[in-house]
């Protein structure tokens, strides 16, 4: 079967930073936990209207047990609950706490963290990974340590200075991972620094990004044959849990944002016309320096940006998604664009003066020359088997196998890693355990070094394009890399490297 007669045509974007800020630039299926065979689910005619226009809700906090100083003791539990997403339907859901998303957790660099959680999915194993933070390999739930179905564990670590950042947490049990977080189990993990250099007159609002889709009665329906082809791609997209909310600032207000890409699969990019912005952070955390007059945003599965938006005169505006032709496999490539995701509405009422933004946010230290250079190649391969057919999503030729070490690295190691998207979609690229430094981008032998240095634990690789980056270790134990396309990462793409002391 010719693999290229499911594409659609398009031209390739072969790089995104002039456009955008934020992207620097065999496994069967059948069988599959979460998909049915019975036909493409994966964009329902029938799917119920959401209501908008409420105002943009705060998500809660998840609380702290401890009363000693700089330390946080708390509980999560995975389970199956209920809600309303759209009116007179109820949604069967996976939830933490009964919410989804989950509580976010707000702690401070420094801190020691106690998360006892407690698994209540029936039938199904599951993990918490604490995506993006350094912590000890042991503590970061990686597939090879499962909590089994009524199960405890508790995860414990500590929050190292210079760890502030907007992190997230999910499932990672492996060939669970994408249903158990398309059906709600995700959730925002902020750390925060003391001596924080944004102004607290800027505020910090979170914004969450998730992906869903409804069948007319207002249950979630399986995967089905795109969905595993592309990753899943719903029909609503919810800024924390709300269709398009609303919220109202005077005029002269700026605000700061941190925006989490928890989809399974969308591509984000995102404009909001009429406001001034500022990126200030990413992945990892603040930038060296503030980089203003933004004009677009880019999101891939999983990324995160911190940015200060101005809304200087009266009126509406929205933040809304533009095309962006990520490569899909099939028919029916679902609109994406036009998507208005909140809708801000500024006020004739004039915001109190607020202080500028400092030129200097934090020093981000290269980390030098590499000591070794290790190759990755993503590929896609399709074929027919009895009774339908195969999808796989290889990494080096391979599926992941959890008995497998692919590499071996040494701790405070610094190495040069080029992960060469070789397949006919892109595929964002995450790393467990620490942040890397993006180095270049190649794209038809043209080579483009990325506009400003940030700490990275998740980069767009776009079809056909080479992401070369500087990836250092600091604490032993095995590591997991895969794409962030929970889908394809279920489906074996995905390695792990051990490192040792």
């Amino acid at each position: 079967m010719n693999r290229r007669s499911f594409l659609l045509a398009g031209a390739a974007i072969l790089s995104l930073p002039h456009a955008a800020i934020g992207q620097q630039h065999d496994h069967s299926m059948h069988g599959m936990p979460g998909m049915g065979m019975g036909g493409d689910t994966s964009a329902p005619s029938d799917s119920p209207a959401l209501p908008e226009g409420a105002p943009l809700r705060e998500l809660p906090r998840l609380e702290n047990r401890s009363r000693e100083p700089g330390r946080f003791e708390a509980e999560l539990v995975a389970a199956p609950a209920r809600t309303s997403f759209a009116t007179g339907l109820e949604t069967p859901i996976f939830a933490y706490n009964g919410l989804s998303p989950g509580p976010v957790i707000e702690v401070f660099e420094g801190d020691s963290v106690s998360l006892a959680f407690r698994n209540e999915l029936p039938d199904q194993e599951s993990t918490i990974h604490w995506h993006g933070l350094p912590i000890p390999a042991e503590q970061d739930g990686n597939p090879m340590n499962p909590v089994m179905p009524g199960e405890d564990r508790t995860y414990a670590f500590d929050l190292r200075k210079g760890s502030a950042g907007s992190y997230w947490y999910h499932p990672h049990p492996h060939g669970r991972t994408a249903e158990q977080v398309y059906r709600g189990l995700a959730g925002a993990f902020l750390v925060k620094d003391r001596d924080d250099p944004i102004p607290a007159a800027y505020g910090d609002s979170l914004l969450v990004f998730t992906d869903l889709r409804l069948s007319a009665d207002g249950t979630m329906p399986p995967n089905g044959m795109a969905d595993v082809m592309n990753g899943r791609i719903g029909d609503h997209v919810l800024v924390n849990g709300q269709k398009n909310p609303v919220l109202d600032v005077p005029a002269g207000t700026a605000r700061r944002f941190r925006l989490l890409n928890a989809t399974n699969a969308r591509f984000l990019r995102l404009s909001l016309a009429g406001a001034g912005i500022t990126l200030i952070g990413s992945d990892g955390g603040l930038l060296e320096e503030p980089i203003s007059g933004v004009k677009e945003l880019f999101l891939a599965p999983a990324e995160r940006l911190e940015i200060i938006a101005r809304f200087d005169e009266p009126g509406t505006t929205s933040l809304r998604t533009q095309d962006y032709d990520r490569g899909w496999m099939g028919p029916n490539r679902p609109q994406e664009a036009r998507l208005d995701l909140l809708t801000v509405r500024v006020s004739q009422e004039r915001a109190p003066a607020q202080p500028p933004l400092p030129q200097m946010l934090r020093p981000i230290a290269e980390f030098g020359a590499p000591a070794l250079n290790r190759r990755f190649v993503f590929t896609e391969t399709m074929s027919m088997v009895s009774g339908g057919m195969a999808m796989g999503f290889l990494i080096n030729g391979a599926a992941f196998d959890m008995n497998r070490v692919d590499i071996v690295s040494k701790a405070g190691q610094v190495e040069l890693w080029e992960i060469e998207n070789q397949a006919d979609m892109d595929h964002p690229f995450h790393l467990h355990g620490t942040q890397f430094q993006i180095v270049e981008r190649e794209s038809a032998g043209k080579v483009a070094r990325p506009p400003y240095r940030a700490l990275k634990d998740t980069v767009n690789v776009p079809r056909r394009e080479t992401v070369r980056i500087l990836v250092r270790q600091d604490l032993p134990g095995p590591r997991m890399y895969h794409c962030h396309i929970l889908e394809h990462e279920d489906l074996g793409m995905m390695g792990l490297v051990n490192v040792e002391a």
